[in-house]
């Protein structure tokens, strides 16, 4: 869910502090998400979880392709 928030929020950050450094734009990143509520993080979560059903089940895929051709 982190990294869909920092997907999102970085190029914003970006141009809003265009003088900061890849260190400082993560630590900002950071704490930006550590201080969300619960309700902001919601569409993150959402994401990964998706993110995650679609993995395994490309994964799955993938694993029964490669039983095949043994």
């Amino acid at each position: 869910a982190y990294f869909f928030y920092n997907q999102e929020r970085r190029p914003n950050l970006m141009k809003e502090n265009p003088k900061l450094t890849n260190k400082e734009l993560i630590k900002t990143m950071s704490q930006e998400w550590n201080a969300l509520s619960d309700d902001k993080k919601k569409p993150y979560i959402e994401k990964a979880e998706a993110d995650k059903k679609r993995y395994l089940k490309e994964k799955e895929e993938y694993d029964k392709k490669k039983k095949t051709e043994k």
